[in-house]
């Protein structure tokens, strides 16, 4: 599996560590551009047009924008189960409960196979 450093695929996200709410931080990552003109861009739009919709467009994005991984994804999986937990929380955790059942299933087969009177202990330790 290729890791997505690798690849330089990121989502569009909010930056955790933005001045306010990490919208342009967040948007001058993905777009791979300078903050301080995506920043420029934002106040140049919110002086020389109406103040309101642009804050309204602001906070806007900020609302629609998923927040940043804490821990970077490394796999297609992870950005799967990322986005799944950030859309909605429940389904993400029945997610991960069919999986750790299914492994309970599959541990207990196991167990019992290896359990059971049947199986030849002497033969499988002298292999």
């Amino acid at each position: 599996m290729r890791r997505f450093a690798e690849t330089g695929r990121r989502g569009l996200y909010r930056s955790r560590r933005g001045i306010i709410l990490g919208v342009c931080k967040g948007i001058a990552e993905y777009l791979d551009v300078s903050l301080f003109w995506t920043r420029a861009i934002a106040i140049g739009l919110l002086i020389f047009t109406a103040v309101w919709p642009i804050v309204c467009l602001y906070i806007l994005a900020a609302l629609l924008m998923k927040p940043e991984p804490v821990l970077p994804l490394q796999t297609e999986s992870d950005r799967e189960f990322y986005n799944s937990y950030t859309s909605s929380r429940t389904m993400a955790l029945h997610r991960l409960k069919r999986t750790f059942d299914s492994l309970d299933r599959r541990l207990r087969r196991m167990e019992s196979i290896v359990t059971a009177r049947e199986y030849d202990w002497e033969r499988r330790l002298n292999e």
